[in-house]
């Protein structure tokens, strides 16, 4: 269940981190389409002082996120989103290596005692019944561990709205590709994403 802070804005411009990988990043979309600005400007109407910083990497795998982690929350982070391991699955990665990778990502935030909303995905069944369940464990077990805020899917709403219609759905919130959501699409993630992001802001605590 998501805690709703409509109405209830942070004191103070607080700032969260957005690590991912090209869903993030908003690939082929001019830079206020894409995922984090429209997040970005959800929050703001509802009243919530916040930067959410763009750390999106097209291509990038939790190793890649791992390895950038450090300088991508700087000084300022003050919650942290992870939506890595899409590219892990393309190239079937070893899930115990996504594993390792998201758990070091997590361990550095809470070194920092920053709150985490860690967004997962599942793996296709083309890699087998055992790869599919290690690797679609890999985040609610870390979640778990880390008392981080969950979510299951990036691409969730996008999966629901094609249930009706799979074509129509293709057509209206993807680009060409047929992989990465266009600019309607990001506003309906946005829109399931948001009150969980609303969530992670009340996770903040007050700086010293």
């Amino acid at each position: 269940m998501s805690l709703s802070l409509a109405g209830t804005a942070l004191a103070e411009e607080v700032t969260v981190v957005a690590l991912g990988d090209s869903l993030t990043q908003g690939y082929g979309l001019v830079e206020e389409q894409g995922f984090v600005p429209q997040l970005q400007t959800w929050l703001r109407a509802r009243g919530h002082e916040v930067v959410v910083e763009n750390h999106g990497v097209s291509g990038d795998t939790t190793a890649g996120g791992l390895a950038r982690i450090g300088w991508a929350l700087g000084p300022e982070a003050d919650a942290l989103i992870v939506a890595l391991g899409g590219n892990d699955l393309l190239r079937g990665l070893p899930p115990e290596a996504s594993r390792a990778n998201l758990d070091g990502i997590l361990a550095e935030a809470a070194a920092r005692g920053l709150p985490v909303l860690l967004i997962g995905l599942s793996a296709p069944g083309n890699y087998g019944p055992d790869y599919k369940a290690a690797f679609d464990a890999i985040y609610p077990d870390l979640a778990e561990q880390y008392g981080a805020l969950h979510v299951e899917s990036f691409l969730a709403p996008l999966s629901q709205a094609a249930e009706a219609d799979p074509a129509a759905a293709l057509v209206r919130y993807m680009q060409p590709d047929g992989i990465h959501p266009n600019a309607e699409g990001v506003a309906l993630i946005v829109e399931a994403l948001g009150p969980e992001v609303e969530a992670l802001l009340g996770r903040i605590s007050p700086r010293s």
